[in-house]
C-alpha cells in the first residue's frame, strides 16, 4: 500500500486528504483496525519516533501518550511504586508489575491525565496484553507499535465499537534524508533531524556541582528526545524515568517553564496522601476523577469542596488541602531534572525551575547571558550541562 486516504485533513472542509509515498513506494504502515485520521497519523509517526528513540538510546522499553502533535508524556519502563500505581489510576491492574511495558504507559498517561484524554498512543515493543487492558478503559482515539500479540489485539479491536485505530510500524523503517512539507503553495525542504541524543551530549558541565548520577542522565535523555518531537518553544521536566511536565508551544521560554513547572508539581500533588485518600461519590466515572483531582489541588478547591457541591463529587468531604501545605511538601521535591530545546536567555527559568525541585538541567548554551544562567544553576547547587544542540519541532 502506497496510499490511504483520509476522511479529511485538519480539519472536516479540508478535503481531499491522504498519505503517501512519494515515488510509488509502500508506505511504512499497516492499518489494523479503523481509519485514522490526518492528525491521528502525525501524532502516531512523531510519537513513534520518539519511543523508537528512547528505547535505542536508553535500551529500555518505552510509551507515549500523545495529543494535538506533541507528548504530554514519555516513559520507560520502570515499575511503579504503590503511591503512583494509584495516582496513575492503575493500581487494580493485575499483572502490571510482569510488563515493562504495561508499566511505561501506566505513567505515561498517568503523568498529565487531563491532556491524556483522547490520546495516541506510541509503544516502542510488541503490545502485550497487560498494557491492552490499561488502553481499554482509557480514552483514546488510537496506537501505533510494531506488533500486537493475540490477545492484545482482540482487546483493542473491541474499543469505540469497533472502531478504534490501531497501527503497525515497520520497526526498521529508514526515511530519506531530506524531508519536505508545503506551506501556502510553497516546498520547504530541509534534512531531517538525525541528531543522535545520548550521554554524550551531556559531557560539557558548565556548572560547579558536576555530579550527574546514570539514573538522572537517563532523565535528562529522556526529556530532551521528548523536546526533539514536541512542539516550539518547549520545556520538559523529567523524574524516575519519565517525562512529568511538558510546556508546550509557547512563544516565551519563561511561559514554557511556568507551564512544565505546574504540571510536574500536580504531578507531585497527586501522589500526596490526600488526593491519594480521596472517597469519591457513587457514579463518578474515571474522566471526571482527573478533573476532580486537579480541581481539588488548584486555589479553585471550593469548586468540588463548596457546601453546596462536595456531595456531588465525593461521599465524604475531603479536607482542603490549604496553599500553605501544598507549598510545604513541594520544598520538599528534589532530584527533577529540566530540558530545554534552545537557550536559556534569562535566569528566571532557573528561578522557576528550582521552586519544582529541579536539581539538573540540559539545554544548548549559546545565550549572551550564559554567564547569569550558570550562576543561578550555582546558586541553587544544580548540575547543568550545556548540551551545544537546539531541538525545535515545528
Amino acid at each position: 500500500m502506497n496510499e490511504f486516504f483520509l476522511k479529511y485533513g485538519c480539519n472536516p472542509n479540508q478535503t481531499p486528504a491522504r498519505i503517501f509515498m512519494e515515488g510509488g513506494g509502500d508506505l511504512p504502515v499497516e492499518i489494523l483496525n479503523g481509519r485514522p485520521g490526518y492528525i491521528n497519523f502525525l501524532d502516531a509517526l512523531n510519537a513513534w519516533q520518539l519511543v523508537k528513540e528512547i528505547k535505542e538510546n536508553t535500551g529500555c522499553v518505552a510509551a507515549t501518550s500523545f495529543k494535538h502533535v506533541s507528548p504530554t508524556s514519555a516513559a520507560i519502563g520502570k515499575k511503579l511504586t504503590p503511591s503512583l500505581k494509584k495516582a496513575c489510576f492503575a493500581d487494580d491492574i493485575e499483572g502490571l508489575d510482569e510488563s515493562p511495558l504495561a508499566c511505561a504507559y501506566a505513567r505515561a498517561r498517568g503523568t498529565d491525565r487531563m491532556s491524556s484524554f483522547g490520546d495516541f498512543i506510541a509503544l516502542s515493543d510488541e503490545c502485550d496484553e497487560v498494557t491492552a487492558r490499561i488502553i481499554a478503559r482509557e480514552v483514546s482515539d488510537g496506537i501505533i507499535a510494531p506488533a500486537y500479540s493475540p490477545e492484545a489485539f482482540k482487546i483493542l479491536k473491541g474499543k469505540r465499537k469497533g472502531a478504534y485505530n490501531i497501527i503497525k510500524i515497520e520497526k526498521d523503517y529508514v526515511p530519506a534524508p531530506v524531508e519536505r512539507k508545503q506551506v501556502y503553495g510553497v516546498t520547504f525542504e530541509q534534512g531531517r533531524n538525525n541528531c543522535k541524543i545520548d550521554k554524550t551530549l551531556l559531557e560539557n558541565i558548565v556548572t560547579k556541582n558536576k555530579t550527574l548520577p546514570a539514573d538522572k542522565a537517563a532523565d535528562l535523555i529522556i526529556s530532551l528526545i521528548t523536546l526533539k518531537y514536541t512542539q516550539s518553544n518547549s520545556v520538559c521536566f523529567a523524574k524516575d524515568g519519565q517525562a512529568i511536565g511538558v510546556g508546550a508551544g509557547q512563544q516565551s521560554r519563561i511561559h514554557c517553564t511556568r507551564l512544565a513547572a505546574g504540571k510536574a508539581d500536580l504531578w507531585h500533588l497527586r501522589q500526596h496522601e490526600k488526593a491519594l485518600s480521596l472517597q469519591f461519590a457513587e457514579g463518578v466515572g474515571r474522566p471526571e476523577k482527573n478533573n476532580i483531582i486537579d480541581l481539588y489541588l488548584s486555589d479553585e478547591s471550593e469548586e468540588v469542596l463548596g457546601d453546596g457541591v462536595w456531595r456531588k463529587y465525593f461521599s465524604v468531604r475531603p479536607e482542603p488541602f490549604t496553599r500553605e501545605e501544598k507549598a510545604e511538601y513541594l520544598a520538599g521535591i528534589t532530584g527533577v531534572s529540566l530540558g530545554s530545546d534552545a537557550f536559556f536567555p534569562f535566569a528566571d527559568n532557573i528561578e522557576r525551575a528550582a521552586r519544582s525541585g529541579v536539581t539538573y538541567v540540559a539545554e544548548p548554551g549559546g545565550s549572551v547571558r550564559d554567564d547569569l544562567v550558570i550562576e543561578a544553576a550555582d546558586k541553587h547547587n544544580m548540575v547543568m550541562a550545556f548540551t551545544g544542540v537546539r531541538l525545535f519541532h515545528h
